[in-house]
């Protein structure tokens, strides 16, 4: 019998793994046992993606990723995006696509069963206006320089070598275990003065293709939604998050390191960018229902405004809501802080309190919405 397969298609800035660290921590193989567990066995596959390509580019680098796994002799598939890999998995199985012309675009879309965007831009993000401000050019800027010189390289690997230095250091006072230890231990020691190192194969990345920034602008996909049907034979559905206003959630305890402390200011500034609705390309006000849905499970009133600190909760609906999280963008996938957490567990301090409970009962739900019979 054929298998089944899911694909996690990871978003902005996204990579399968950087060091140590994997983009979806934990889910595929939460979602192995849970699809085991429900009797629809599976495959999940982690998908490599173009860090700030254009969405035609990464879907069609979605599409060449299906072709080299298999996808083709699959009896069924299922996608799961996460922010813009929502965005790529819609595009890949839109009616009449053509990313290529060898026809494989039809093959993929007659196997695929479901297909789950996850706190997905589908009405854009005004974070991707900061990015075309003059700040935003410089950040990418500086990450081009890293990237692409020699003098960039050396730069980042003396001060990845002296931040290692520095956490080894740190250990005769007595702290262990620090945000500078796990950055040394999962990242720093590993990155040479190789062009070809992850590290700089992913800087790269994004210096070479920086499409996406434009596209996810609110403007551009007032567009996009326009031009992008569903798939009439396959089910959407969609996971929506939402953070609670920061600086209510956020407690003392959030700033009781320089790194937690520097990291939760972060998503303050984040939050408050995310919050400027766009007076002429808003998003879709959800119906009535929907919005008594959010502010049950959320147990804070929503709005324009409302955000997981990278993209406006509004802008995540697309299809049948699968789950609603109270979580910040990045728990959603893994990158959460338990009670034993570890100091690179939580790279967006919200004060959403998001933890192992809430992450399974997400990807429960969307192993359940995944469970499909085969089309008639």
């Amino acid at each position: 019998m054929k298998e089944r397969i899911v694909y996690l298609v990871p978003g902005f800035f996204g990579f399968t793994s950087l060091g140590t660290l994997n983009y979806f921590r934990g889910v595929a193989e939460f979602l192995e046992e849970e699809m085991a567990r429900l009797g629809h066995k599976a495959r999940v596959v982690a998908c490599a993606t173009e860090p700030t390509g254009s969405i035609r580019r990464r879907a069609d680098h979605l599409l060449q990723h299906v072709l080299d796994t298999g996808g083709l002799e699959a009896r069924e598939l299922h996608f799961v995006g996460h922010s813009t890999g929502g965005l790529d998995v819609r595009l890949l199985l839109s009616p009449g696509v053509r990313l290529r012309d060898d026809g494989n675009e039809d093959e993929v879309i007659r196997r695929t069963r479901t297909a789950i965007t996850v706190s997905t831009p589908h009405s854009g993000t005004p974070l991707a206006n900061f990015f075309l401000t003059t700040q935003g050019q410089r950040l990418l800027e500086t990450l081009a320089i890293l990237a692409t010189s020699r003098q960039g390289r050396g730069a980042l690997w003396a001060g990845a070598q002296a931040l290692s230095l520095l956490a080894s250091l740190d250990n005769w006072t007595g702290r262990t275990d620090t945000f500078l230890d796990e950055l040394s231990r999962n990242i720093l020691s590993r990155v040479t003065l190789s062009p070809g190192d992850p590290m700089f194969a992913f800087l790269e990345a994004v210096k070479s293709d920086q499409g996406l920034v434009i596209q996810l602008t609110p403007e551009a996909m007032d567009l996009i939604r326009a031009a992008l049907p569903d798939h009439p034979a396959i089910r959407y559905g969609c996971v929506i998050t939402a953070a609670p206003p920061s600086l209510k959630a956020l407690s003392p305890r959030d700033f009781l390191s320089p790194e937690r402390a520097i990291f939760a200011s972060l998503f303050i500034a984040l939050h408050a960018i995310v919050g400027r609705a766009s007076d002429q390309y808003p998003c879709p006000t959800p119906s009535p229902a929907d919005r008594a849905l959010l502010t049950e499970r959320l147990g804070f009133d929503v709005g324009p405004r409302t955000n997981d600190g990278i993209v406006p909760t509004f802008s995540q609906f697309h299809g049948s809501v699968v789950a609603v999280a109270r979580a910040d963008h990045l728990d959603v996938v893994g990158q959460f802080a338990g009670d034993t957490a570890k100091p690179l567990d939580d790279w967006l301090p919200s004060g959403a309190r998001f933890d192992r409970e809430g992450f399974e009962a997400v990807w429960k739900k969307v192993a359940a919405a995944m469970v499909v019979h085969d089309r008639k």
